[in-house]
């Protein structure tokens, strides 16, 4: 495993600035978002100067794991959902361009407000049926470009564990769609006592399909924190990843740039073999 970090961690909008920023701070990796070249995550437009931020990376010896392609699957209306996807052929192409093999998902959330906000019609049959047709759209447009699709389990959206992440991979029977596993999300603040027997089990169903690891950390209180500041088992979680043959970027996120450098530290010991 090599240290990593969200590449929208830095308020930068140059590759120059940014993928300088990472390898200074010590990471070896981004998960990478395209306002670090200054456009939308999901541009309207395909944006220009991609081969030049690949060719920047390499020469800074970064390693741009994963490309960020989120966007709300699971939205109620059939128009919002629909106008998103050009804006998501545009990740994808961006993904090719920058020689980046994996695209990043937000499986989503009924909340029309907020992605990333619970809504109680999560859990409906329609809200999977919604997701499962953008993720077959989505799946079947990366298949073309040679790309693999990560998605990340997430409490508030309609893949919420591991037991409903393996349920859509089993629906999907695609093996270009993989898993993002993040062990905060599957452990809120009260279950932290029994955060090893939850990691056993989903890495048991999840496994053999993990693309990338997140290494979020959160206190008692739910509050994400730096990376081993936290009530997170990162050892443990790493030690389980290791187990199941994850060799992928460590990928830290959720606290300030201020705090990169010595999450850089932490990960770069978890990551040792």
């Amino acid at each position: 495993m090599i240290p990593a970090i969200f590449s929208r961690t830095y308020p930068l909008t140059t590759a120059a600035e940014t993928f300088a920023a990472v390898r200074s701070d010590g990471f070896k990796a981004v998960q990478f978002n395209l306002s670090n070249l200054g456009f939308p995550p999901l541009p309207d437009t395909l944006p220009e100067g991609l081969e030049a931020a690949a060719a920047q990376a390499a020469s800074t010896g970064i390693q741009i794991s994963a490309l960020s392609g989120t966007w709300n699957m699971a939205h109620p209306d059939p128009a919002h959902r629909a106008a998103q996807r050009p804006k998501f052929l545009n990740v994808l192409h961006a993904a090719k361009r920058l020689g980046t093999p994996i695209v990043t998902l937000c499986t989503g959330s009924r909340n029309t407000a907020n992605m990333w906000e619970a809504h109680p019609d999560n859990a409906t049959s329609e809200a999977w049926a919604d997701l499962a047709a953008e993720l077959t759209w989505a799946l079947d447009h990366a298949a073309q470009l040679g790309l693999k699709l990560a998605i990340e389990p997430e409490p508030a959206n309609v893949i919420h564990n591991a037991e409903t992440a393996r349920r859509i991979l089993h629906d999907m029977q695609a093996p270009h769609l993989g898993i993002v596993l993040d062990a905060a999300n599957l452990i809120p603040a009260e279950d932290a006592k029994r955060q090893n027997a939850i990691l056993e089990h989903a890495l048991t169903l999840l496994g053999a399909n993990l693309l990338l690891a997140h290494a979020k950390d959160h206190d008692a209180t739910g509050k994400v924190v730096p990376p081993g500041d936290g009530v997170i088992d990162l050892p443990g979680f790493v030690a389980g990843l290791k187990s199941a043959g994850f060799t992928g970027p460590l990928i830290g996120h959720g606290f300030d740039a201020a705090d990169a450098p010595r999450a850089a530290m932490v990960l770069t010991a978890l990551c040792q073999p």
